[in-house]
């Protein structure tokens, strides 16, 4: 792979991988990402990946811009391949019920003329791939290979939609860590915390990794949301299934 270096400042590039956003351009960021970490450079501060591009930070006091290029190009040459076989799904419960938790979906299975049974059984029945972690701490940008509804943004954003939220525009389905504002559409809630800094690893899902939405009830919800902020609940981790719809 030869790589498109764009210049971001005085002490920063953006490495892209490709000219579309695809999965196997995202492998590319992760993968050169992956060889970054196993063979550190010295000077660079950080790397952070995104659809098709790897951010690197870099501090020009100690490695220069010439030098940061020759890096990115040796370890594009040399990069690690991924295991397909550990490749992860994170299980993240949701609730599609009542207009405080679901305040959207309604007018979502209006729009597509279809019900809301049906936006719920296409929206829960594949699995989304997260591309990268962004916007605020631990917002996962998740999406699918096809756009089974149209969902576009809504015309007035909201100045604030609840941490917990899960929110769809097109093929993409987002978990929102915090309270924040957002013009996508609210089809559901998760119980669990998208994001929590007193864990060791704060973040429920990581760029790379598999969503799977695990439809339930108003009673489970409220029972796994008892778990989570008593600190005994597992959130579910497992390998990818061969042939696991997508």
């Amino acid at each position: 792979m030869i790589p498109e270096i764009l210049i971001c400042g005085d002490s920063a590039v953006s490495v892209i991988t490709g000219n579309d956003i695809s999965l196997e351009s995202n492998r590319l960021v992760l993968r050169l990402m992956k060889s970054f970490e196993q063979d550190p450079v010295k000077g660079i501060i950080e790397t952070a990946p995104s659809y098709r591009a790897l951010m690197i930070w870099y501090d020009p006091m100690i490695i220069g811009y010439e030098a940061i290029c020759e890096a990115i190009l040796q370890h594009a040459e040399n990069m690690p391949v991924l295991d397909e076989k550990e490749q992860f799904v994170v299980e993240v419960p949701i609730c599609y019920e009542g207009d405080d938790l679901a305040p959207d979906l309604q007018e979502c299975a209006d729009l597509q003329g279809v019900s809301v049974e049906e936006v719920i059984r296409i929206h829960s029945g594949h699995l989304y791939y997260t591309y990268m972690v962004g916007m605020s701490p631990g917002h996962p940008y998740s999406a699918r290979f096809e756009e089974p509804f149209n969902f576009q943004r809504r015309p007035v954003p909201r100045l604030k939609i609840p941490g917990r939220s899960v929110v769809v525009q097109k093929n993409l389905s987002d978990l929102i860590p915090f309270d924040q504002p957002c013009g996508w559409n609210i089809i559901g809630t998760t119980p669990l915390d998208v994001t929590d800094f007193r864990k060791e690893d704060p973040f429920l899902v990581h760029e790379g990794q598999w969503v799977k939405y695990i439809p339930v009830s108003r009673s489970e919800y409220d029972r796994i949301r008892e778990e989570v902020e008593n600190g005994t609940y597992q959130t579910v981790i497992r390998q990818k299934e061969a042939g696991e719809e997508e």
